[in-house]
């Protein structure tokens, strides 16, 4: 989602953001509750994260940025004050809950997620004094805005490695993409993913085929495990035996339809077998790991040295340690000898022999 560094490091800042869940977060309905720790001092800055409609606990996307959160506050301290938030299930109170932060005085607001460009572009433009740092967040204005930084990823380099893996570990020479929302940044999982599958028909002479379906055309297409079983059971049906998904805690239900049926699956954004249910775990190869947590890590210590890059968009892929994949006590013998393979792919992404694309060829 190191240079490159390590997935362990990325395992204890999830199970961080995890625990500090389990102590309590914001609410599902938006209600404006959430999680605040501070310094208590005068000094100390204020950081507020807002989440994307699925919230915490969704065991991917929003629980890496608030293992980010939380490793900031324990390496910085009294130096900042932290609070976390998350909109109701359609994020149709970004802006207010934006707003309300702006209003309670912190200085560094992040909007978690693509969704969140509308309205963090126009706290942005009117709060010029207050820092904003949109993930996955892009538009003209981070270029020109000096307090708006926009932080991307490099998930279609991440996608090409664990599309090497399925293609390395089908036995039916079929593999499944499951997307949540169709929309670009998605598109940029999918296109990755193929291309490392073509990559291994190409260099290990093999002919698997990729299957592909979203879960819908809303921000709802995120949140929907139902949804998420049943594109995995056709799949399956199609003859998909590894299956990857790039679809929030719709993905939870591919996974669980994939362990179910016995066969494997790929999760996102954070190493999802360290948060899935033992049934689960055998069955769960790998994960693109995109690393938020360094994102938004290095966003807050940036800021507080003043040090932070304003009216920018930063990139995190392979080279800068954005991207990865898990390898990890639960899918270490499922990975088998594949790791070698997959570590020489990352080596060549990094150094720029493999260019991957970002939008599907077919």
């Amino acid at each position: 989602m190191r240079g490159v560094r390590g997935v362990r490091v990325g395992a204890l800042l999830v199970a961080i953001g995890l625990m500090v869940a389990a102590c309590g977060g914001g609410d599902d309905e938006g209600g404006g509750t959430g999680t605040s720790t501070g310094g208590g001092t005068a000094e100390a800055k204020k950081v507020g994260l807002v989440f994307d409609s699925a919230g915490r606990g969704d065991k991917s996307f929003n629980d890496s940025a608030a293992a980010g959160l939380e490793a900031a506050k324990q390496k910085l301290g009294d130096q900042i004050e932290i609070k976390d938030l998350t909109p109701n299930k359609d994020g149709s109170n970004r802006k207010e809950i934006l707003d309300s932060l702006v209003g309670d005085g912190y200085q560094l607001l992040f909007g978690i997620g693509f969704a969140f460009t509308p309205d963090i572009v126009a706290s942005a433009k009117e709060n010029t004094d207050v820092q904003f740092a949109g993930v996955d967040v892009f538009d003209t204005l981070c270029t020109q805005k000096k307090n708006l930084t926009c932080l991307g990823f490099k998930e279609h380099e991440g996608s090409f490695i664990v599309g090497a893996a399925a293609a390395l570990k089908t036995k039916s020479n079929t593999v499944g993409f499951v997307g949540g929302q169709e929309v670009e940044l998605i598109k940029k999982f999918e296109a990755g993913y193929k291309a490392g599958v073509d990559y291994i028909n190409k260099t290990e002479g093999k002919n698997v085929k990729v299957v592909t379906d979203y879960a819908g055309t809303t921000i709802q297409a995120f949140t929907d495990p139902a949804k998420g079983k049943e594109l995995a059971l056709k799949q399956i049906g199609q003859g998909a035996d590894v299956l990857y998904h790039a679809a929030g805690s719709t993905g939870n239900g591919v996974i669980a339809e994939a362990a179910a049926n016995q066969k494997y699956a790929i999760g996102v954004d954070s190493d999802q077998s360290l948060t899935a249910s033992p049934a689960e775990q055998k069955w769960i190869l790998t994960s693109m790991l995109k690393r938020v947590d360094t994102a938004v890590q290095a966003t807050i210590e940036k800021f507080v040295a003043g040090q932070l890059t304003e009216g920018s968009v930063q990139s995190f892929g392979v080279k800068e340690g954005g991207v990865d994949y898990a390898q990890n006590e639960f899918n270490k013998e499922l990975l088998g000898d594949l790791p070698p393979k997959l570590d020489a792919i990352k080596e060549k992404i990094a150094s720029g022999e493999i260019k991957v694309p970002d939008k599907p060829t077919s």
